[in-house]
């Protein structure tokens, strides 16, 4: 297994496909910066993660996210060009692309908040 992580943006919001016989894998793409002032370029990653973790992770991977992934890394040929893919294995969300003039990006956890429940019977009452 050739493991490789890298960090970068997600190029697009990612998609959910699914196998003939059902099963989900979250497709997307991460953007990841190589060199510096005239010999910058980007270096795309086609990542794909199976199962209910792709699923549950859906609605955060949006285009300009950022993330770290990790995984198996491979090429594939289409069309006589060559594409890096990662069979993820690992994602660590790194935060949101902040629009300009905007509040920060609310995390990842944000939704989790809502799950807290006020009414806990053992936690002692602040006044």
């Amino acid at each position: 297994m050739k493991n490789i992580t890298v960090a970068g943006r997600l190029g697009k919001d990612s998609v959910i496909r699914r196998t003939n016989g059902g099963d989900p894998i979250l497709a997307f793409s991460v953007a990841v910066d190589d060199g510096y002032g005239q010999n910058k370029r980007t270096l795309w990653f086609d990542c794909s993660l199976w199962g209910k973790r792709g699923e549950a992770l859906e609605t955060f991977l949006k285009k300009g996210t950022a993330v770290a992934v990790s995984g198996d890394l491979s090429t594939r040929e289409h069309e006589g060009k060559t594409y890096l893919t990662v069979r993820v294995s690992e994602v660590t969300l790194q935060g949101q692309k902040q629009e300009q003039g905007s509040a920060p990006a609310k995390s990842a956890a944000a939704p989790m908040a809502s799950l807290i429940d006020d009414d806990v019977p053992f936690a002692p009452e602040m006044r």
